[in-house]
């Protein structure tokens, strides 16, 4: 596996005076620990108490950016494990399955973040506004710690902006109404700008790579539970099968067989843990047609059997693992 080694910069008065500043915001507005739907359209906050020992906890990311206030977190993305920290700024291009954990997280000092969902349609106007002004539009091959998910260390500009759209929380429904579609605009304004703008404009550009391997992505997450051919996924996009599956692996670290079993496995998983369902149930649910062939694969990924993880997980694992 590689490894995205940590580059936690340490931050300078003012930067730590703003992290500090956005932790308390959060933590106004998280009483309990997990993820937190919060009256600001598209910001979702988390927060834990404690880092988890042995569970790693697995989603789904949606096209989003995404800011740690506090304490840290792994995310493991295919064979890449990326590591976060205070002010560090993630954006997810894509739909992609991850695992996840805590790493730094006490009762004193919690893990708390926050998440904004990415409309593409608002990043394309900004890009379309900016034009020239922008620079640096040139397409550029996919990095390896830079395809679907990307880490940089937020900028001062960026971390005002958010703070800002967090602190709208203690308004009136009616200044969220008006200013929050303003200050949304703003932090993309400022995140593509910034170091993170290359990664930003993955969600504008339509003939690049990422988005066509996002349209791949849509139709398996849609349709996972159905057989899979190649093929047909190729010719959507008008690619050949060996361009689809370099590409589908630059961006999303795995094949596209790897990325529908990682589906199916995430959906299994969540059957049982929200839902209750039987391990062999959820088998067949998600497109198994084995439960022992399902129990094998599942036991590869989350290190465990199906009911010995789910077992576990019901009595130790908060939601902001899978946050």
């Amino acid at each position: 596996m590689s490894v995205v080694q940590p580059v936690f910069e340490t931050l300078d008065d003012e930067l730590g005076r703003l992290a500090d500043t956005l932790a308390l915001q959060i933590r106004q507005w998280t009483h309990q620990e997990g993820l937190t739907t919060t009256a600001v359209p598209g910001l979702e906050l988390v927060r834990a108490d404690s880092s988890i020992n042995n569970c790693i906890g697995s989603t789904v990311y949606d096209p989003s950016l995404c800011l740690i206030a506090q304490g840290s977190k792994t995310v493991w993305l295919g064979d890449r494990q990326i590591d976060y920290g205070p002010l560090s700024c993630m954006v997810s291009a894509v739909h992609l399955p991850v695992l996840g954990k805590v790493t730094e997280a006490s009762p004193d000092k919690p893990y708390l973040g926050l998440k904004i969902t990415v409309e593409p349609q608002e990043i394309t106007d900004l890009v379309l506004a900016l034009g020239e002004g922008l620079g640096g539009t040139e397409q550029q091959e996919c990095p390896e710690n830079a395809c679907g998910l990307s880490r940089v260390q937020a900028e001062k500009g960026l971390v005002e902006a958010i703070l800002r759209l967090v602190t709208l929380l203690d308004s009136p429904q009616q200044d969220i109404r008006m200013l929050a579609p303003l200050v949304r605009r703003e932090i993309f304004y400022r995140a593509l700008i910034g170091e993170i703008g290359l990664h930003m404009r993955k969600f504008a550009m339509a003939d690049t790579q990422t988005h066509r391997i996002s349209k791949v992505i849509a139709v398996l997450k849609d349709r996972f539970t159905e057989p899979l051919r190649v093929r047909d996924l190729a010719d959507m996009v008008n690619m050949s099968e060996s361009s689809l599956f370099h590409s589908f692996k630059q961006v999303t670290r795995m094949s596209p067989v790897q990325f529908q079993k990682k589906l199916r496995l995430h959906e299994a998983r969540r059957l049982m843990l929200a839902e209750g369902m039987e391990a062999a149930t959820a088998s067949f649910r998600v497109g198994y047609g084995s439960p022992s062939h399902f129990s094998r694969e599942y036991s590869r990924l989350f290190g465990v059997p199906p009911r010995a993880d789910v077992s576990k997980l019901r009595g130790e694992l908060p939601e902001a693992a899978r946050a």
